[in-house]
């Protein structure tokens, strides 16, 4: 009786010791971020113990309120006014205040209507507790519509260039001839469209595309790994695709969709349902690893498995990738639904075929410029390569974990080098197994 009296004063002691400040201001916020994109945005308020909150929207204006309990008003928090960047498609402007004592406020003014997801993230990685707020357009736009049209802009700008270099040429010629005229730039930007129909020449183009999904890794909450003098893989990766991007599409019949086109997060089934929303006819997860030890090093190329890994290096690989869900950030609602559709999709025989044939191409065009890692291509069970009827592979650029292929990831000349590799091996790929006749309805 004596000993627990005496355990209880200790613990009393302590209580006393926090005082009446820290006791009553509950959580303390460590960080708050807005993530933009086109997808979805996202805010996420990262504290150093789990967040109750509700929210519920507005119309007339369009608001999204969320309220926080167990908090006092922060300079932490009052940071989030600051970080809604004018580019957001969805957020105007975040005002947050003490509504109740030890209940924050915050007000999202809202650009266009949304469906908003909240879920909170225990904690993983470098971050602690983290309260998500996901603003998702209330209908999905058509990416391969997107794509079509993206490429007829493009067709549409080469065309004005050239008849712009003409005018040059004509008045360098003869000045006192007038050079057709160009267009008046608008002196306001208009205000959007709406959807316009699919026309019969944009359902032909689709009929002859060649569509190629290239997988940035990583993004937003999950920068994945990161090199010895701080290089980070999301933004070397997201560099590298968007080079392999315009490389590729400089070719007439094909049209490559990047799974992220910024600093955000996608997981992992969503990369694989925007590859098989675009009908693609293969699919390039592009990454940067890190191991343990400083000295590995090489580029790798990987397939999918069924049977288990191909060695312990691609087991541990597949197993470090796989967990970008919990670093990223995905709620678990979602990711059971996509768990179960996925396992109605299950890769065939000939993906994981046709996925190799790719992987060889790939490898061997990659090794003209950098070391291999290993001269094979691997196979694991990568989450991120089960579109069943697409050809996937995951290129791991080299290791950013290694301070030598650090700096060469870094140069913008050996990223180039490596995308043409790559994209010489999509080529090769193709010319071996043309892609089959496809009815991509609009």
């Amino acid at each position: 009786m004596t000993t627990r009296r005496r355990t209880l004063q200790r613990l009393g002691s302590v209580v006393l010791c926090l005082g009446t400040a820290e006791l009553a201001h509950g959580a303390a916020i460590l960080a708050v971020r807005v993530w933009p994109a086109s997808d979805y945005s996202r805010v996420t308020i990262e504290s150093d113990r789990a967040l109750a909150a509700r929210h519920f929207l507005t119309d007339g204006p369009l608001r999204l309120v969320l309220d926080i309990e167990g908090l006092e008003l922060d300079a932490a928090l009052r940071e989030l006014v600051g970080k809604v960047a004018p580019e957001d498609p969805y957020i105007a402007a975040v005002r947050v205040g003490q509504y109740q004592p030890r209940v924050v406020r915050l007000v999202l003014d809202l650009k266009q209507a949304v469906a908003p997801q909240q879920f909170a993230l225990t904690p993983v990685a470098a971050y602690q507790h983290r309260l998500v707020l996901d603003l998702h357009p209330l209908q999905e736009s058509d990416p391969l519509l997107a794509l079509v049209r993206d490429k007829e802009a493009a067709q549409a700008q080469a065309e004005r260039a050239v008849q712009d270099a003409l005018g040059d040429l004509i008045t360098r010629v003869d000045p006192a001839r007038p050079a057709p005229a160009a267009s008046a730039p608008p002196l306001m930007t208009p205000a959007p469209e709406p959807p316009r129909p699919v026309t019969a020449a944009e359902r032909r183009i689709v009929e002859r595309l060649i569509i190629i999904a290239v997988d940035p890794g990583h993004g937003g909450e999950d920068p994945g790994a990161i090199g010895p003098s701080g290089l980070r893989e999301k933004d070397v990766v997201l560099a590298i695709a968007r080079v392999l991007r315009e490389e590729l599409n400089a070719q007439r019949n094909v049209r490559v969709m990047l799974t992220r086109t910024g600093d955000y997060f996608v997981p992992l089934y969503e990369r694989v349902r925007k590859a098989r929303r675009v009908q693609a006819d293969l699919f390039v997860s592009v990454h940067a690893d890190a191991f343990l030890r400083p000295e590995a090093r090489g580029a790798s190329v990987f397939a999918l498995s069924t049977k288990g890994a191909s060695s312990a290096t691609a087991r541990w690989m597949a197993d470090r990738e796989n967990r970008a869900d919990a670093v990223g950030g995905v709620s678990i609602a979602s990711a059971d639904e996509q768990l179960k559709r996925a396992l109605l999709d299950m890769s065939t025989t000939a993906q994981i075929r046709d996925s190799l044939k790719l992987g060889r191409e790939v490898l061997r065009h990659i090794g003209r410029v950098g070391r291999l890692h290993k001269g094979t291509v691997e196979q694991a069970g990568f989450a991120v390569l089960k579109a069943p009827e697409i050809p996937s592979v995951l290129v791991e650029t080299g290791f950013i974990s290694n301070p030598e292929e650090e700096a060469r990831l870094r140069d913008p000349d050996y990223q180039r080098e490596l995308v043409q590799a790559i994209a010489t091996g999509i080529r090769r790929y193709f010319a071996r197994n043309p892609p089959l006749a496809r009815d991509r309805q609009l």
